[in-house]
C-alpha cells in the first residue's frame, strides 16, 4: 500500500475546496435568478464537499422556499447568524424565510437590523421591494376603513396615486 506524500494531501483537499466553492458560487447565481430548486441542489453538493456553517443560511432559505420546512429553515439561518453575526446575507436569508412563512413584519424587522449591522445591496433591494405604505386617502378615517381601502385601490389603478 502506497502512503501519499505530504504534497498530495493538501492538493487533494485544495481541489475539494475549490469544487465546493464552485458549487456554492453556482448556487448564488441560481439564487440571483430566483431558481431555488437548482440553488438547493448546488448548496447541498457544496456542503457535502465542505461543511461550512456560513453556508447554512442559504440552505435554510432554499429548504423553506422549496420544501416548505420553515422551522428547519429558521433554525439553519439562526445558526449561521450565531456564527457570523455581522454578515448581512444571513439577515437577508432569515428575513426571506420569515417572508416566505407569511410573517412580513418580522422579515422587515430582521432586514432593518441587517442594514444597521452594515447592510448590503440585496437587503436594500428587499426593503425597497416591499416599499412603504401610502398615507390613507381620508386621513381622519382609519386605514382599514373600507372607504379608504377601496378609494386607494381605485386611485392606484387609475394611476392617480
Amino acid at each position: 500500500m502506497r502512503v501519499p506524500c505530504k504534497r498530495e494531501i493538501p492538493m487533494k483537499l485544495d481541489s475539494v475546496e475549490k469544487r465546493a466553492e464552485k458549487e456554492f458560487s453556482q448556487a448564488q447565481v441560481a439564487l440571483a435568478a430566483e431558481d431555488t430548486q437548482a440553488a438547493l441542489a448546488f448548496i447541498e453538493k457544496a456542503l457535502r464537499l465542505r461543511d461550512t456553517p456560513e453556508w447554512y443560511s442559504y440552505l435554510g432559505y432554499c429548504i423553506a422556499r422549496q420544501r416548505g420546512q420553515h422551522r428547519k429553515g429558521l433554525e439553519l439561518c439562526q445558526a449561521s447568524l450565531a456564527v457570523e453575526p455581522d454578515n448581512p446575507m444571513h439577515f437577508l436569508n432569515l428575513g426571506r424565510v420569515h417572508l416566505n412563512k407569511g410573517d412580513k413584519i418580522k422579515a422587515l424587522q430582521i432586514w432593518r437590523e441587517g442594514m444597521a449591522k452594515g447592510g448590503c445591496p440585496e437587503l436594500l433591494q428587499q426593503l425597497e421591494r416591499l416599499g412603504t405604505r401610502s398615507r390613507p386617502i381620508i386621513p381622519v378615517l382609519h386605514r382599514n376603513n373600507p372607504l379608504n381601502r377601496y378609494l386607494g385601490i381605485l386611485l392606484n389603478r387609475l394611476g392617480l396615486r
